[in-house]
């Protein structure tokens, strides 16, 4: 991005109107230079470059529940596919927030909530055939879910039990990574892959805003742009890399950096279900036909706190919050469902009889999972073993075999 200089009225650069004005002044002339550098200065008293107003966003649906048409993204939608997206947010939140109860409840040692994100994943998710290829983060619960896994299995790793819970290849659905930004490298790669073998299919990386100021992500710009590959980088750009706003991490919209590595991007309303499955299906297409590789950013917002960990009242403000509650993803299109005559009270009566029904499921296979083998954490290190390996179980197992022998002892008490 190119910032404009600024100049004070008359033509006068800035910076030559400080170099005068250290001067002398008069104690009003003080009163008035403190104000103005505090209206300039950002976040911890540094004064804040000028920043480009916010560009326009791919919008289908408005916060209030009216659809909108764009010059570039149609949508040709029937009353029971909108159902079906309503339903898919619907049972993903509730879905997310037993898990919220359950790690407050001791039965989850960490959960990462995507409360107010379901339209980013439901739209994203359903925008993709079966033989596309996912690789997520550790949030994506409503892809996982618009894959066929099965919510309970995304449990496992949280409680501690497996290191994943689910086959990565039975639903093209790759296993959760914690590591920042390290799954768009392994995207691009299997993209690469993709494109040697000659195949059409699509391969989406999800990442977070905070994830983009990753090195890892960087190379995957460049090794995706260089060769070609067909991947969707999807970013949900949630405002908050934790506690970082999004303001610390970039000097452009998140979506404009992808020219630089020389791929288009675009930014879509990430609450609006209707969008974000429109321009998936778009970039999905684009990435298909041999065009290389393009980045969405889905502009959302994260209404939970980024884990159960965290406190976000300590670094936001209620009336962002506030701001962004009113742009919920699932009540606009309540609110589009209503005013288009499309569902009635029974099918929301209902659904809200399957969501108790999700929650009681997800209930009941937590607090009946397995115990892992203590064994099996030497398994599938490497494809034909290694003799450190070897000798690290063998050690591992004599520890083990240790209280066993303590209790024989005892007499077991």
């Amino acid at each position: 991005m190119t910032v404009e200089s600024s100049t004070e009225a008359g033509g006068t650069p800035r910076r030559a109107a400080a170099r005068k004005s250290t001067t002398k002044k008069s104690p009003a002339r003080k009163s008035t230079a403190k104000k103005a550098t505090a209206k300039r200065s950002g976040p911890g008293g540094k004064a804040a470059a000028s920043r480009p107003a916010e560009p326009a966003m791919v919008q289908l649906l408005t916060p209030e529940g009216e659809r909108v048409e764009h010059p570039d993204y149609s949508l040709d939608i029937t009353h029971e596919e909108i159902r079906g997206l309503y339903r898919d947010m619907v049972l993903t939140r509730r879905f997310d927030a037993e898990a919220t109860a359950l790690q407050r409840q001791g039965e989850l040692g960490l959960w990462p909530s995507l409360l107010g994100q379901e339209a980013a994943q439901i739209g994203s998710g359903r925008a993709l055939r079966p033989d596309d290829y996912v690789f997520p983060t550790y949030r994506e619960h409503g892809v996982a879910w618009c894959r066929g896994v099965d919510p309970t299995l995304l449990l496992g790793m949280f409680r501690g039990v497996n290191h994943g819970g689910w086959d990565p290849n039975s639903n093209n659905f790759h296993l959760y990574t914690i590591v920042i930004g390290s799954q768009a490298l392994h995207a691009t790669g299997y993209a690469m892959g993709v494109r040697m073998d000659g195949s059409d299919s699509a391969v989406l990386a999800y990442f977070g805003d905070g994830a983009s100021s990753q090195g890892d992500v960087a190379e995957a710009f460049t090794f995706a742009a260089v060769y070609q590959a067909p991947v969707v980088f999807f970013c949900q750009n949630n405002q908050w890399a934790i506690s970082e706003p999004i303001e610390r991490q970039t000097r452009v919209p998140l979506y404009q950096r992808a020219a630089g590595y020389g791929f288009p991007g675009v930014r879509v309303d990430g609450n609006d279900v209707l969008a974000v499955l429109a321009v998936t299906r778009a970039a999905a297409e684009h990435v298909r036909t041999g065009q290389g590789p393009i980045l969405v950013e889905a502009f959302t917002y994260r209404m939970g706190a980024h884990t159960t960990s965290d406190d976000p009242t300590r670094y936001r403000r209620k009336e962002d919050l506030e701001a962004w509650e009113a742009k919920d993803p699932i009540l606009r299109l309540r609110r589009l469902l209503e005013r288009e005559g499309a569902a009635d009270d029974a099918f929301f009566a209902a659904l809200d009889e399957e969501s108790d029904g999700l929650a009681r499921r997800v209930r009941e296979a937590i607090r009946t999972m397995p115990d892992p083998d203590p064994m099996a954490v030497f398994e599938n290190v490497y494809a034909d073993g290694h003799p450190l390996v070897d000798e690290e179980r063998a050690q591992f197992a004599d520890y083990l075999a240790s209280f066993t022998d303590h209790e024989h002892q005892h007499g077991g008490n």
